[in-house]
């Protein structure tokens, strides 16, 4: 019983994390860009226009929502859902932390509650098969709304997918190759024992940041969503509640990617330089060290997320050629090569 609770708390956890986070995402994405491109972003409602995406939410709960004639009703419905349900899943292996250590629970002196949802010796694997789901909602949405624009971007969108979804597959096994396993709190303890993965393999680690961008369908390589070209691609014919849905699946993926990229190379969990001072200063206890360590995870997300916006509003998009030429001409072979040599490495060590 004491399990079946922790892993329920652990998911309403991190549901509302994710889905608490969207406004703040939304807020600063808005004033990021107003900053960079020298504007005031939301200012009226409420102090720096904080209470504007609540604004926002109540519009979109409130505004018609709608079915096109022509659509295949159960799966132009199904692929908003899809796309929110795929990023929040691929969530459930990341650990947020070591466990909870505590005193006289369930007849034992100490009962340890790990802070990850599901502990896997393959957690990898249920990650990537999570975040694969993405390139399904995609197809659902395009063929569904029987659009021409629509189908379009599904189009678009899938062959991005699909093409960088091989090189960020190839950068996640040159980092297996490293740590010897797929347990991703045994890939931190290696990073804390030694060094983050990122000084390990620089190669690696840009390959996947690159390719995360690809797989979050952001700038510079929204072409699914390519507005001067299809309008506004695979969710075209969406509004309301449904086009709420895919708007928050974006930010819910670019959280899983970055929580992903920090795990794999910038050391998960792992203290920040500084935080172990804090720890030995006031004699902390596990609990208090498991908070120490889901702040820095919440940092080192926090940051990527950061750079995730500032590219959105600094680079233009690409021309699908380029996009193509990218995937395939540049990172495909670097990725391989790049494995090859990792290969070395791991055997070296």
């Amino acid at each position: 019983m004491i399990e079946i609770a922790s892993t329920i708390a652990k998911i309403i956890f991190i549901f509302f994390l994710c889905l608490s986070s969207l406004p703040l995402c939304v807020w600063f994405e808005r004033r990021g860009s107003a900053w960079i491109q020298g504007r005031k972003g939301p200012n009226r409602v409420g102090p720096f226009g904080l209470i504007q995406p609540v604004a926002d939410a109540i519009k979109f709960f409130f505004k018609e929502s709608f079915i096109p004639t022509n659509a295949d009703k159960v799966l132009y419905l199904l692929a908003p859902l899809l796309a929110l349900a795929a990023p929040v899943a691929a969530m459930i292996s990341i650990p947020f932390g070591s466990y909870l250590l505590f005193e006289n629970l369930g007849g034992n002196d100490q009962y340890k509650i790990p802070l990850q949802i599901v502990q896997s010796d393959s957690g990898i694997l249920f990650v990537l098969a999570f975040a694969g789901l993405e390139i399904y909602p995609l197809i659902l949405a395009g063929r569904a709304s029987n659009n021409k624009y629509s189908i379009l971007g599904a189009l678009r969108g899938c062959s991005q997918l699909i093409s960088y979804e091989i090189a960020m597959g190839l950068s996640i096994l040159s980092m297996v190759v490293i740590y010897s396993t797929f347990e991703m709190n045994a890939m931190i303890s290696y990073q804390q024992n030694h060094l983050w993965g990122v000084f390990i393999n620089p190669i690696g680690a840009l390959i996947f940041w690159v390719a995360g961008f690809a797989e979050t369908n952001r700038l510079p390589f929204d072409l699914a969503e390519g507005d001067s070209e299809i309008v506004a691609g695979y969710h075209l014919e969406y509004g309301a509640m449904k086009f709420a849905l895919f708007f928050m699946s974006e930010y819910v993926a670019m959280m899983m990617v970055s929580a992903f990229l920090v795990t794999l190379f910038f050391g998960g969990y792992a203290l920040l330089p500084g935080m172990n001072f804090c720890i030995q200063y006031f004699s902390a206890t596990q609990n208090t060290i498991a908070i120490f360590q889901f702040l820095s995870l919440f940092l080192k997300v926090a940051f990527f997320m950061f750079i995730f916006i500032w590219v959105r509003w600094t680079l233009p998009r690409f021309r699908f050629d380029q996009l193509m030429h990218l995937g395939w001409n540049i990172l495909f072979p670097l990725s391989i090569i790049n494995l090859l040599l990792m290969i070395v490495l791991g055997y070296l060590i």
